[in-house]
């Protein structure tokens, strides 16, 4: 029977051991090759939806489905051969003397064979330029370094989901760019990008569809643009509307604008040429 790849919470709900509830009643379905951002308020319930995905917790009703399949009751080991998880500190998830050997963790825990854990952990690093970095000791990285050695682990392990947790989080303009750049190159390939956030840039750049955490539900699933220029309740989601919208939404006749190029670019031809700003 044909089932769709996707990640799915269906009815989900959630409280801590204090029984206070955190989610109620949340579906939320992630489609295979989709590049979504994950937004609300900070407590609102996000990083709880990315570990029930993962299996980290569990929800207290509803169900997990990972491409079909029912898996509230799998063990987070078992889901990681199919979704890769970054903390926002990842360097909390690595122990080993190496990031060669931090990469091969997986597929060796896996059983694969020595030689295709060799093949997967050079492609993994030469997909997010750590080549250069294979003998050096992870937690003497940089933030950025650090992210792209727990991407490189899930890309060695050929998962098709990738789930990130603030992931710019403390990373300069420079480093912020190379990363989404490298996760926008992975979806381009067909991987699946979930990503919390708090930066409404990245959310209107590079995310096609945004979903917003709030009131312990989903109160919002749509595109950015939809988002940032329909909804008048931003500031209640914990949102606010990047500086290029509101710019362009002040313009009469100016499309919407998702980064400050893309406004720039617009405001000269809507000026036939002039240079204006």
């Amino acid at each position: 029977m044909w089932r769709e790849k996707m990640l799915e919470l269906r009815d989900v709900s959630f409280a801590y051991n204090n029984g206070v509830p955190v989610l109620e009643n949340l579906n939320i379905q992630v489609r295979e090759g989709e590049f979504i951002g994950l937004g609300g308020r900070n407590g609102s319930g996000k990083t709880t939806v990315t570990r029930l995905f993962m299996g980290l917790e569990k929800p207290t009703g509803g169900f997990v489905y990972i491409d079909g399949r029912d898996v509230t009751e799998e063990k987070a080991a078992r889901r990681s051969k199919s979704i890769g998880y970054v903390f926002q500190r990842p360097e909390r998830q690595m122990f080993r003397p190496t990031v060669a050997k931090e990469i091969a963790y997986g597929p060796e825990q896996a059983g694969h064979a020595a030689a295709d854990v060799k093949i997967a952990v050079e492609t993994a690093m030469a997909a997010t330029g750590l080549a250069g970095l294979a003998d050096a000791y992870p937690p003497n990285l940089n933030r950025s370094e650090k992210q792209r050695v727990a991407i490189a682990s899930a890309l060695a392990m050929k998962t098709r989901y990738i789930i990130l947790d603030e992931p710019t989080s403390g990373q300069d303009n420079a480093d912020k760019k190379m990363l989404m750049e490298l996760l926008k190159a992975l979806n381009k390939q067909g991987i699946t990008i979930l990503l919390i956030t708090h930066d409404m840039d990245i959310l209107a750049e590079y995310c096609s569809r945004v979903i917003v955490i709030g009131n312990r539900t989903k109160a919002f699933d749509g595109g950015p643009e939809e988002l940032f220029t329909k909804r008048d309740d931003l500031y209640e989601l914990g949102l606010s509307r990047p500086v290029s919208v509101t710019l362009s939404m002040a313009v009469p006749g100016l499309p919407y604008c998702p980064t400050m190029a893309a406004f720039r670019e617009a405001l000269l031809s809507h000026a036939g040429g002039n240079k204006i700003c």
